[in-house]
């Protein structure tokens, strides 16, 4: 397949920006279908707001920020930690009675 470089307008700042032949390659090589909407330097900028990972989170690291709330599950009375603050007379929870409530409702 052979590439020829395209002016883009940059879908943040409105600059035109040219994606050359090598990082249409570069899409391609990944499998990237879609062209960039950004600019390099929105792009950069959008990145480091969101993190060094993109748009894509770590779910792992993004669960250890979250505040966790200390709650009984109404069902079993276990001792579990939920996302949100409890509230009187909602029930809550805990994972596993939580997954067979979801399904029968």
């Amino acid at each position: 397949m052979s590439f020829q470089e395209k002016s883009i307008k940059c879908y943040d700042c409105g600059a035109d920006f040219v994606f050359t032949v090598e990082e249409q390659e570069f899409f391609s090589s990944k499998g990237y279908t879609n062209e960039p909407k950004r600019c390099p330097a929105c792009r950069a900028t959008r990145k480091e707001r969101q993190g060094s990972t993109g748009t894509q989170r770590n779910n792992t690291s993004y669960q250890s920020q979250r505040q966790m709330f200390p709650a009984t599950c109404s069902r079993c009375g276990k001792t579990t930690e939920v996302p949100f603050e409890p509230r009187e007379g909602r029930p809550v929870y805990c994972r596993e009675c939580y997954s067979s409530v979801k399904v029968t409702r």
